[in-house]
């Protein structure tokens, strides 16, 4: 099901880097931006997630909270956090849950793994209303993060 703006923002409980539970409703007063990826330690993973620690500050400044989700481990996110000093949290969709309720699932990808995540991007405000959606097909694609900042900053006029 594909998940458009405007639309209340399906709640999930996942695990982060160090094991413990977060809820998306739990972060109701603060605007919040979901970035799937399809696989720890690739390359444009990396290239997008580092994008994103060095821009850390600015998000923070708007008031939102990031979180980088993906099928992997909370063990092997934790060594891909580490290595790459990644200063927001990851959170295990290990059971594919919250990839699938947010409509950004592969099927069927590369090399014969089924069930990895789209690279997409989910902007929820403060109430937990989806204000930005973007599923990429291409996991070779980046989402559009000037478009990310702009609507953030409309939330926060």
């Amino acid at each position: 099901m594909a998940i458009t703006t405007g639309q209340q923002a399906p709640d999930f409980t996942l695990r982060d880097t160090e094991k413990n539970k977060v809820t998306l409703s739990e972060c109701a007063g603060s605007n919040v931006l979901l970035l799937f990826f399809p696989l720890a330690f690739t390359s444009v993973c990396t290239k997008e997630l580092c994008m994103t620690r060095d821009n850390l500050t600015a998000y923070n400044n708007l008031n939102t909270k990031v979180f980088g989700i993906s099928v992997d481990s909370l063990f092997s996110l934790g060594k891909f956090k580490e290595e790459q000093q990644l200063n927001f949290s990851l959170l295990s969709d290990f059971n594919k849950t919250a990839s699938r309720d947010y409509g950004c699932l592969y099927e069927h990808f590369f090399n014969d793994m089924d069930g990895v995540s789209k690279r997409s991007a989910f902007v929820i405000d403060k109430e937990g209303i989806v204000r930005y959606a973007e599923v990429l097909e291409s996991a070779g694609d980046i989402p559009d993060f000037d478009a990310i900042v702009a609507c953030l900053n409309q939330l926060n006029a």
